[in-house]
């Protein structure tokens, strides 16, 4: 493994991932069938010792050859919107998204300019910019409506329980179109209090949401499986 270059060591391709484990194979043969010479195993695991990095040689100078070995990176989500034809073809499912979410420390999709799941299976997120500072009458607008938005995050936190736990964040509501009761239990709701904010947001039905989560102040993210109608 440490011939075959740190990066085999690291997070590895899928041609990288099938060399090491038909070299952990081969080792095995000589170790359940003692009468087996060791060389029925060097041989083989050397052999493909030299193909992978024969391999990783050669697609080093040609791009089109590493994309077929490698694979290419897939944009998951753009400005805050999720990419469902690109995460079905990777079959990538939501609690994949949310996870590798959690992992990135992002409290709502809503946060994410561009997220790219690598070929390497993980996922490569890039925030939204916070705007720059303002003076003036400007910056006083903006502490007003930062007083207001206080006030409405004052409101939303009374949506959750004195004790209610974050287990994990964001909190999924919805997921694929179908209620997460589990979670709305959890927050003191029911699908009757969910219905009423979807259709402050323009949605009528459930199962025209793919995506509904809720953060820590009480914000909604809603991504819808199909446009509302109206």
């Amino acid at each position: 493994m440490r011939l075959m270059g740190k990066r085999e060591i690291g997070k590895m391709s899928v041609f990288d991932l099938v060399i090491s484990v038909m070299i952990a194979e081969i080792a095995v043969f000589v170790i359940e069938d003692t009468d087996r010479h060791a060389f029925h195993s060097y041989i083989p695991m050397l052999t493909l010792m030299m193909i992978q990095i024969s391999i990783s040689l050669v697609i080093m100078r040609f791009r089109g050859l590493r994309l077929m070995f490698e694979g290419k990176p897939t944009i998951v989500i753009a400005k805050g919107k999720l990419n469902r034809e690109a995460m079905r073809k990777q079959r990538y499912n939501l609690d994949d998204l949310m996870l590798q979410l959690r992992e990135n420390k992002i409290m709502t999709v809503a946060d994410v300019e561009f997220a790219i799941l690598e070929s390497s299976g993980k996922l490569s997120v890039i925030k939204k910019e916070t705007p720059p500072k303002q003076t003036g009458r400007a910056a006083y607008a903006s502490a007003a409506n930062q007083l207001d938005d206080h006030r409405a995050d004052s409101e939303r936190e009374s949506i959750f329980p004195p004790k209610f736990r974050f287990e994990m964040l964001p909190i999924p509501l919805i997921m694929d179109g179908k209620v997460q009761d589990e979670n709305l239990e959890k927050l003191g709701k029911n699908r009757f209090w969910l219905k009423n904010e979807l259709q402050q947001r323009g949605s009528a039905e459930f199962k025209e949401v793919f995506l509904c989560t809720i953060d820590h102040n009480g914000r909604l993210f809603i991504d819808y499986a199909r446009k509302p109608n109206g």
